[in-house]
């Protein structure tokens, strides 16, 4: 599930003699290069530990390859270029590929209403074409995330059948399709079935026919059977306690908008098909890179499956991947004909910020030095941290909201380092000015500038660094509520969309998340833990550790009648209160 996205496009020029120096270096300097990649991969040389596979390509060539850490711990088999890994959402690219290659079959075309091939699609009385999926533009829910709300683990067997029955079942989008962005990995699953009622074929069987087996990626296919067998495949794993780690592997079978088990050996052939052209030709590779745009006029950083950025000045096309205890990245640069593949097998790894320093030491003498970088746009490389007092850090310590989004920053002071709880996790900030922090080892890089409150406005937290997280948060003044005020809203919930009922109580005086129950009766585990319900301003909620929020809505006569419930991808579910007994 998680991704990058860079700023508008721009070129660094070169002169003739340091592109010679970037792209023909001595041997010295290759090995200086690679011993200095070495180190930035060193955390994973400790024994016993997950991490990573390495590809660095340029010219069409791997000039370095390297595995770090273990594929198997229980094994004890290293990781190799040769290794396997689940590429999660860096697989959409291949969707996406499979989508243009129909059209220029004459099998579909990417204006085509989706409901042409998948009637049992509400209507929602707006066109929602297959360019708004490619583009996540569509305003459908997201699938995972509804999964994950009606208590579905995402180590569960689920199929292409379970994923469309919850779709199905969405009574609203979260905006008019093309009007705004919103990733989305409903739109690519919903690519897999087009695919497949099309061609006749899964999309496992087109893309091994099309894509694959033409461009010789013997060591690629797409996972749609949770028990089969795959060769020298990494097993993925997430951080445990005490320094353990345990499995995280997922057995969902959906494909579309991930599901592409692959390895850098076989991921140069195809990065090197966006200069050959082998597949598709021109016409396909100018098309699976134009950026979409909204109905508004704006243009996206977002392509087909293809984030479309820069990083210190070069022009880049990317995507990154996070599924389970996977995470990939294959970052290229088109003008430097230099690419960037980082698999990973452990949660807490970060192959975006591992490709980019490893495009550092490669790469140096074309980009803009980091401090230039920064100046021009400050969501990337900025400059070195400053220190900051208490009473300094102090002042940004509080609860921030994005009204329109539903969106949560609480940010918290802890052994003088300030941290931000959002988007479901904890992300330490440091701070590079005053009043400018940046986020440490963060999946997608933000950087978070705090204004002061002025003429009785409260200070606004303004957060940049991607489309998905780039939005300005109001402080709010958190309501402090009694337990007989939090008794008022303990009770179940029911969701038509979702066929579960979720159960509030009160545990300790505080108003908790304590379970989710099927239509069957029986509670469900699923991946969100019990936790407390906090307040963000009246009648808003939001559950500790998740991006859930929940708006409760009342009659007229103030009595609680369910809520709204708004958890990133997913927006605006509905829930109606069943009983107000539980205490």
């Amino acid at each position: 599930m998680l991704i990058r996205r860079f700023s508008p496009l721009a070129v660094i020029l070169v002169s003739s003699f340091l592109a010679l120096l970037i792209l023909a270096p001595s041997g010295r300097a290759q090995t200086h290069e690679n011993s200095a990649v070495d180190a930035v991969f060193a955390e994973y040389g400790k024994a016993g530990s997950p991490g990573c596979a390495l590809g660095v390509y340029r010219d069409g060539k791997i000039i370095y390859a390297k595995g770090y850490g273990l594929a198997s711990i229980e094994q004890n088999v290293a990781i190799a270029p040769q290794s396997v890994f689940d590429i999660g959402s860096t697989s959409k690219q291949f969707s996406a590929a499979s989508i243009l290659l129909l059209e220029k079959q004459g099998k579909l075309s990417v204006n085509d209403d989706i409901r042409k091939y998948i009637p049992e699609l509400p209507d929602y009385r707006q066109k929602i074409t297959i360019l708004n999926l490619l583009n996540h533009t569509s305003g459908l829910r997201d699938y995972l995330a509804l999964m994950d709300l009606a208590g579905i683990n995402t180590d569960s067997v689920t199929t292409d059948d379970d994923a469309l029955a919850y779709i199905v079942k969405q009574k609203a989008l979260n905006f008019p399709p093309g009007s705004d962005w919103l990733y989305s990995n409903t739109g690519f699953f919903l690519l897999s079935t087009i695919a497949r009622r099309v061609s006749g074929k899964t999309l496992r069987e087109f893309a091994v026919e099309n894509i694959f087996t033409p461009l010789g990626m013997s060591h690629t296919q797409y996972r749609d059977d949770h028990a089969s067998l795959i060769a020298n495949r990494a097993l993925a794993y997430d951080p445990g306690d005490k320094g353990a780690f345990k499995l995280g592997v997922s057995y969902f079978e959906q494909t579309g908008d991930g599901a592409v088990h692959t390895s850098v050996e076989d991921l140069l052939k195809w990065d090197e098909n966006f200069y050959s052209a082998q597949i598709g030709g021109k016409v396909f590779l100018a098309e699976i890179q134009e950026r979409g745009k909204l109905t508004t006029g704006k243009t996206l950083d977002y392509a087909k499956g293809l984030f479309i950025g820069e990083y210190r000045g070069l022009h880049t096309v990317s995507h990154g991947g996070a599924w389970g205890g996977y995470r990939a990245e294959l970052l290229r640069f088109p003008e430097q004909h230099f690419s960037v593949a980082c698999l990973c097998n452990v949660g807490n790894s970060n192959p975006s910020r591992l490709a980019k320093q490893v495009a550092d030491v490669y790469l140096a003498g074309a980009m803009k030095p980091k401090e230039s970088a920064a100046a021009a746009k400050p969501a990337a490389n900025v400059a070195a941290p400053v220190a900051l007092t208490t009473e300094q850090f102090q002042a940004f310590v509080g609860t921030y909201r994005d009204a329109k989004k539903g969106t949560i920053f609480r940010t918290t002071l802890r052994e003088g380092k300030l941290f931000a709880e959002a988007f479901g996790q904890s992300i330490e900030l440091k701070p590079m000015s005053p009043n400018e922090f940046q986020s440490v080892n963060f999946l997608v890089e933000i950087v978070l500038n705090f204004s002061s409150p002025t003429n009785g406005k409260p200070r606004q937290l303004e957060v940049t660094g991607n489309e998905a997280v780039a939005a300005t948060y109001d402080a709010v003044s958190v309501p402090m509520l009694t337990s007989a005020d939090l008794a008022a809203f303990a009770g179940e919930y029911w969701s038509d969309e979702l066929r579960v009922t979720y159960r509030l109580a009160i545990a300790d005086g505080k108003l908790t998340w304590k379970s989710v129950i099927g239509a069957d009766g029986l509670a469900r585990n699923g991946n969100i833990p019990p936790n407390e319900l906090r307040a963000v301003v009246p009648d808003d909620f939001q559950i500790t550790g998740t991006p859930i929020t929940v708006h409760f809505t009342r009659d007229a006569h103030r009595t609680v009648t369910g809520f709204l419930l708004d958890a990133g991808r997913t927006r605006g579910m509905i829930f109606t209160r069943k009983d107000n007994s539980i205490k």
